[in-house]
């Protein structure tokens, strides 16, 4: 089944526990948690407190660094409550060794990727992390239209995880909705994460359902 994980960026920061509710509620399987420093995006987020917070939902708390040095933040994060800690691949020079950090601290893996990097970017770790992301968009700002050609790399993702026998998620970040779900899953994601078009949907159950394929 495909999951969803609503992305908290696109919440209502004024009644933000009250959104995460209303999503764990909807049937959400994850909650996205998006890190930014302001350096390698160009926005701030959400830090370690907002995080421990966010983790008493009893969703997984899917933290995406996207942040320069994310080994810095790794065993923060774990102890705020993530499940999943996901880095780019752009972002550190020693990705192997960030892996291998975020499962020591008892945590998935996983590498995020930018609408540039190619998906060869994945060749050399392949085994050591438990999920690909894939940007379908310039990560830092939410509401943005997804870019076509990110959709051939999902599948190649696809390809090179199965063509290696692994199973690792496939998870699609950046303008999902009820339009573009369905090419991103027949593309091969496992996970899409929505925020502006789930959080702006009258019905987010239904909403979720959709992105699944259900309705």
């Amino acid at each position: 089944m495909i999951k969803v994980a609503p992305s908290l960026l696109a919440a209502d920061y004024l009644k933000i526990g009250e959104d995460i509710r209303r999503v764990a509620e909807a049937g959400a399987d994850w909650l996205h948690f998006d890190v930014m420093d302001g350096s390698f995006v160009p926005n701030v987020s959400f830090g370690p407190e907002m995080c421990r917070r966010a983790a008493t939902c009893g969703l997984p708390v899917d933290a995406h660094l996207m942040v320069v040095k994310p080994e810095k933040h790794i065993e923060t994060f774990a102890a705020a409550g993530a499940k999943i800690i996901t880095v780019h691949a752009e972002a550190t020079v020693h990705l192997h060794r960030c892996l291998q950090q975020i499962r020591a601290a008892g945590c998935m893996a996983g590498v995020a990727l930018n609408p540039a990097t190619s998906h060869e970017a994945l060749r050399y770790v392949l085994g050591d992390f438990d999920l690909a992301l894939v940007m379908t968009v310039n990560p830092g700002f939410g509401g943005q239209k997804l870019i076509p050609a990110c959709i051939d790399k999902v599948a190649a993702v696809r390809r090179m995880l199965d063509d290696a026998g692994l199973n690792a998620i496939v998870e699609v970040d950046g303008g999902v909705n009820l339009d573009t779900a369905p090419r991103l899953v027949a593309a091969g994601a496992d996970m899409l994460v929505a925020g502006s078009a789930l959080y702006g949907a009258k019905d987010v159950a239904a909403f979720i359902r959709g992105v699944r394929g259900e309705n």
